[in-house]
């Protein structure tokens, strides 16, 4: 996921090299290779790798927060260590990231997710003539991260399958209930409710291992006898959305 970080004041060193664009000119020039990363408690350490496919060199400064996206760069506890932690990186060059379990204790009997931050801070525009409209903002990838402990029952690929549905009336709104008994996290981007003639969709969300969630509609889904079909795809390792059906039963 990219996000447009307009809080410069947030960081000391976006003000130190914050671009200054014209807004059509403005555009990410860093790309990650992946959507997601998955951490094996066995390995000694994960690689990710990035690009810069723009024409123009980027500074690159990486972090890892456990949850709060406003969290300022390195003020968040967090047991991994990675290198490089700040980089220039060229056009058309590569830069591989290397992250380390630091061994502090963790749950053993499910994963914990945590988010990689790759902030693509790209260089001051050629000098001239000095617009009269001006932009400076820096992109932001926020990407999930997985530390999953070895051993654990089941499969990720799998954990979807295993969650049970049920529709519920909460107030005057209708529910999609959720229930992961898996010690899997299972990101869904897409969810959907079958039936009748009807379909409504929901909104996509992650869900945590042994957790319940609700699962909002978009409008109030006629009144369920029985039971109807949630049509759904989740998001597998390799970031491909794997789609699958389950059953959704009425909540008594």
């Amino acid at each position: 996921m990219s996000v447009i970080d307009f809080r410069r004041a947030s960081y000391p060193l976006v003000l130190a090299a914050a671009c200054t664009l014209a807004p059509e000119a403005v555009r990410a020039g860093v790309v990650v290779d992946s959507t997601r990363v998955v951490y094996i408690s066995t390995k000694r350490e994960v690689s990710v790798s990035m690009r810069n496919v723009g024409d123009r060199p980027s500074l690159v400064q990486i972090w890892i927060d456990a949850g709060d996206p406003s969290v300022r760069p390195g003020n968040d506890t967090v047991p991994f260590a990675l290198t490089p932690p700040l980089f220039r990186l060229d056009p058309a060059k590569a830069q591989t990231l290397r992250l380390i379990y630091t061994r502090e204790p963790l749950a053993k009997d499910r994963e914990t997710v945590f988010w990689l931050n790759v902030l693509d801070i790209p260089p001051r525009a050629s000098s001239g003539p000095e617009p009269s409209n001006r932009l400076e903002m820096a992109f932001r990838h926020r990407l999930k991260l997985f530390f999953r402990p070895s051993g654990l029952p089941g499969s990720a690929d799998s954990a979807a399958a295993s969650v049970t549905w049920s529709v519920a009336r909460r107030g005057e709104d209708v529910v999609l209930e959720a229930r992961n008994p898996t010690p899997f996290f299972v990101s869904f981007a897409e969810v959907q409710l079958a039936a009748g003639s009807g379909i409504v969709s929901g909104e996509p969300g992650m869900l945590a291992p042994f957790a319940n969630q609700q699962f909002k509609l978009s409008r109030q889904a006629a009144p369920l006898i029985g039971q109807a079909t949630v049509q759904y795809g989740f998001v597998n390792d390799f970031g491909a959305i794997v789609r699958g059906e389950a059953v959704a039963r009425a909540a008594s």
